[in-house]
């Protein structure tokens, strides 16, 4: 007799449940039970799980349905999925098989002079330069100079998507009190989410050959900071700033583009600096779906076993992630200085 009987039958409802007649196989614990023609011994009172309840009411779920259900609910919406999600996402796969092959295709001594630039550009640091420039260099040395370049070419895209997109909604969101509150649940769900979960839906409904299936994973774990500091910089603005702008005539544009923006800008670019990381974090995770890279090489590492393989690469990510974060760092130092000095 399960432990639920004696409270269905007290609520008046065995003749709802009726008798069971579930044909799941039996687990290990029962058919240990009923090969020694013993009955399975349990825990002395049992959590109401539906499994548990299940056996007591044969009309209530068990656990493999809320998942059958759930699986059968999303291929059955599959279909229209596509039709809505191909095109809008299509053109992600362009910009990221356009990066790649342009990333591939520019001859060395022309790329690594110009990400030198654009070091010393946004950082206008010496030492920040030289090590982008050893860095690169070093990971030509041990030839994962190309798979570099792969990792940067995503990240580039991903990144300046996430930008486009999450700058403008950090907007909206500070200027409507109830469009944040609706937003913030759900960038806490895309920021609690495991990495492996957003591959999961996606691969159902993309092939595993389409670029848009890592970059969407990437774009949607990598766009929250960038959007939440987006958001807090503009609501930190001095009112006073405000109220001097709404003095000399100012509308809310102008308010915006002169004032809040420049004013909120160190803020942003914290938020761009841990996209940039969020997206290379993500770039390892998404070569599970054919996503190039130095994340190929650690996938080989751990499946083959090959503690150089592996150890390399991941060196090379580290070393990738410390210029991102080294030049950023020093590009947001800039922003400050020059806020400090107006």
């Amino acid at each position: 007799m399960a432990f639920y009987d004696k409270l269905f039958s007290a609520l008046g409802l065995s003749e709802w449940c009726g008798t069971s007649d579930d044909k799941a196989p039996l687990s290990l614990a029962d058919l240990a039970a009923q090969a020694g023609g013993e009955e399975a011994s349990g825990p002395l009172m049992p959590i109401p799980s539906f499994d548990n309840l299940h056996e007591s009411c044969n009309r209530i779920w068990q656990s493999r349905d809320v998942t059958n259900g759930i699986e059968e609910g999303f291929l059955a919406a599959k279909p229209a999925l596509k039709t809505v999600l191909d095109p809008i996402t299509q053109p992600l796969s362009w910009m990221l098989d356009g990066a790649l092959w342009l990333f591939e295709a520019m001859p060395w001594f022309i790329m690594v002079p110009l990400l030198v630039a654009i070091s010393w550009y946004a950082s206008r640091s010496r030492p920040v330069t030289i090590f982008v420039a050893v860095s690169i260099m070093l990971l030509a040395l041990v030839d994962h100079y190309d798979v570099a370049m792969q990792t940067l070419s995503i990240i580039f895209v991903c990144t300046t998507i996430s930008v486009l997109f999450g700058v403008p909604i950090g907007i909206a969101m500070s200027k409507s009190d109830r469009l944040q509150k609706s937003v913030v649940p759900l960038l806490d769900l895309l920021q609690t989410l495991p990495t492996f979960v957003y591959l999961i839906p996606l691969i159902f409904l993309f092939s595993v050959t389409e670029s848009k299936l890592y970059g969407i994973a990437i774009i949607l774990y990598a766009i929250v900071p960038v959007i939440r500091l987006t958001d807090l910089g503009i609501r930190l603005v001095d009112q006073d700033v405000i109220e001097a702008a709404n003095a000399f005539g100012m509308n809310d544009r102008q308010k915006l583009v002169r004032v809040q923006l420049p004013l909120a800008l160190p803020n942003i670019m914290a938020g761009i600096n841990q996209t940039i990381m969020m997206s290379l974090a993500m770039v390892v995770i998404a070569s599970l779906v054919s996503a190039p890279g130095l994340g190929v090489n650690v996938l080989r590492g751990i499946r083959n076993l090959e503690l150089g393989v592996g150890i390399v690469a991941g060196i090379g990510i580290v070393l990738l992630a410390v210029i991102l974060d080294r030049v950023s760092k020093a590009a947001l130092t800039r922003v400050d200085k020059t806020q400090v000095k107006h």
